[in-house]
């Protein structure tokens, strides 16, 4: 932080000197601020992707589902669907908002050192109380903001027994679900040293990407059996750590 408030005085003396003679607002103009903070110490901020999808989900419940989906993604923004990755745009095409939304919320958040890439890892119910898991890549724009990049999700199999009825007289303690927060390791001297290698596998089943500085990899995987798999890595003290995993098997395979 201390590079930070060093670039940002400095920017504000010469604001200053420049408006000599002249009235002119304090302090640098925000477009200077945003260059300094981005990619400053302390840029990369779980909370900054957990209220994203607060916002993604909101949306999608007042707004609709498909309104949201678009209005919260990259350009060329994937979904991986039960037969494999599809285009956004290709898959909704001409899809209307459906009466009400799939619902979700994030469990865990892996980000890389700078704050560029992310990964959300979270539950999700379906309007006919299915239930399942998702995961969501996350950039970084150009406007600061985050949109996804890609995104899975598939119900749980078998699904959970239903929920016993709440009754007359019963005591009902509810949880207060924690997204766990995971922050990469800022390399120091040295160059962070690679991940681990993985079979990549055949064009169009399989794909990794690391972030810009090296210190987040996600990837995903279409199966054969038709099992769809998501994780992320990230660099952390000195070495490299699978932050989750997520496979999701198809419908009816147990």
């Amino acid at each position: 932080m201390k590079r930070a408030a060093a670039l940002l005085v400095a920017a504000t003396l010469a604001t200053s000197l420049a408006g000599c003679g002249s009235p002119r607002p304090k302090g640098p103009p925000p477009s200077v601020i945003n260059r300094v903070l981005t990619g400053a110490p302390g840029e990369a901020q779980p909370s900054r992707i957990v209220s994203t999808e607060i916002a993604f989900a909101r949306a999608a419940r007042e707004q609709g589902q498909w309104t949201a989906f678009r209005q919260f993604a990259a350009p060329g923004a994937i979904l991986h669907t039960p037969t494999g990755p599809v285009p956004l745009d290709t898959y909704i095409a001409g899809e209307a908002d459906p009466a009400e939304a799939v619902q979700w919320e994030p469990r865990a958040v892996a980000i890389s050192c700078d704050g560029a890439v992310a990964v959300s890892q979270g539950r999700y119910r379906d309007p006919d109380g299915t239930v399942g898991n998702f995961v969501t890549v996350w950039e970084r724009q150009g406007d600061g903001q985050y949109r996804y990049v890609y995104d899975v999700g598939g119900p749980d199999v078998p699904q959970p027994p239903p929920r016993k009825p709440v009754e007359d007289g019963d005591i009902v303690v509810t949880s207060i679900d924690a997204v766990l927060g995971l922050v990469a390791s800022c390399p120091r001297g040295d160059e962070v040293p690679p991940p681990p290698a993985i079979p990549i596998g055949e064009d169009g089943k399989a794909d990794a990407r690391l972030s810009r500085d090296g210190t987040l990899r996600w990837r995903w995987e279409q199966r054969d059996d038709g099992t769809r798999y998501a994780a992320a890595d990230y660099f952390y003290e000195g070495r490299w750590l699978t932050a989750f995993e997520q496979s999701l098997v198809p419908a009816g395979a147990m």
